[in-house]
């Protein structure tokens, strides 16, 4: 790569993220002086428990799952902990991740856990590596196939017509064979690319990567379809899911706040009330993040407790 293009590269790299979170503020700042506040909060005490419990139990179902991905890594780097400590473990450090961002949690924490117990920083950073391949080849599968066979029904302005979106599934789901094909061929190997390195899975694992990941990312757009009331249909509210599952992660904000909102009002708002789509997308956050964090939180300081009365 010639200098010149290396630093127009390292230029977008750096101010990318910042532009489309710009861009995501934008709209969310648009949106939020269009919605009527005390609406939304008449629908949110308008929700049935039942609703509720539904969406609870779904998202604590996808969490499970998602804590799953780190005994993947497991079998992967051959530690030494137990299947239930590593689930443990990583259920933990996804309710940090998923409030506190990547940094907290994906990392800071699950090293923290990790090393406590002997395992070396190389490993827990392999361990995060095999989540973080795992969630995305499901994420990958989910959204390509949708976007190709039912693309989601969407207001967006830059995104009229089902022909972009069957394109981007397309792109989706050739990267998602080729990781298997990679595994197929270099399964079990030490890949290098530049200063990173990568031991590939083999091609079954690869396969259970892909199923695990991409039914977390089906229950999940199963409980934001129960939360809109079942007015949008499963398909949409999925895409709409996977849309701003990639916009939150480009945009490096903690928790996707204000991003996941921003994009579920701008891609539905002619088809619901602004109110009650900012409703069940609240609702969603309460169940799908501040719920495990209630959980993970004592957990948490148990396992702190704990430790300290170890000696050292």
């Amino acid at each position: 790569m010639k200098p010149a293009t290396k630093r127009v590269w390292s230029w977008l790299r750096r101010v990318g993220p910042w532009a489309l979170a710009g861009l995501v503020m934008v709209l969310v700042v648009q949106y939020a002086q269009e919605v009527e506040w005390p609406a939304v909060w008449r629908s949110l005490k308008a929700f049935p428990p039942s609703l509720l419990l539904l969406s609870a139990a779904l998202a604590l179902t996808s969490h499970a799952l998602y804590a799953s991905f780190d005994v993947i890594g497991r079998h992967l780097t051959r530690h030494g902990l137990g299947r239930l400590r590593s689930w443990s473990i990583a259920a933990i450090s996804f309710a940090f991740n998923l409030n506190f961002g990547a940094l907290i949690g994906g990392l800071a924490l699950r090293l923290r856990l990790y090393t406590r117990r002997g395992l070396a920083i190389g490993t827990v950073g392999q361990i995060a590596m095999y989540s973080i391949f795992t969630n995305w080849l499901g994420w990958c599968w989910v959204a390509g196939v949708t976007f190709m066979a039912v693309p989601p029904r969407v207001e967006l302005e830059w995104m009229q017509g089902d022909a972009a979106l069957r394109v981007l599934g397309a792109i989706l789901v050739v990267v998602a064979i080729a990781y298997h094909g990679m595994c197929m061929r270099w399964g079990g190997e030490t890949l290098t690319w530049r200063e990173h390195s990568v031991k590939l899975p083999p091609l079954r694992i690869s396969f259970l990567q892909a199923s695990v990941g991409g039914v977390t990312w089906l229950i999940m757009g199963l409980s934001i379809c129960n939360l809109l009331g079942w007015r949008i249909d499963y398909p949409t509210a999925l895409g709409v899911l996977m849309l701003a599952a990639v916009a939150g992660a480009l945009t490096h904000v903690p928790a996707g706040l204000g991003v996941l909102e921003g994009v579920f009002v701008a891609a539905l708002h002619g088809r619901l009330p602004a109110s009650e789509i900012l409703a069940a997308v609240l609702a969603y956050r309460a169940v799908h993040h501040i719920l495990p964090l209630c959980l993970a939180l004592p957990a948490y300081g148990l396992d702190e407790a704990l430790a300290r009365r170890q000696p050292v």
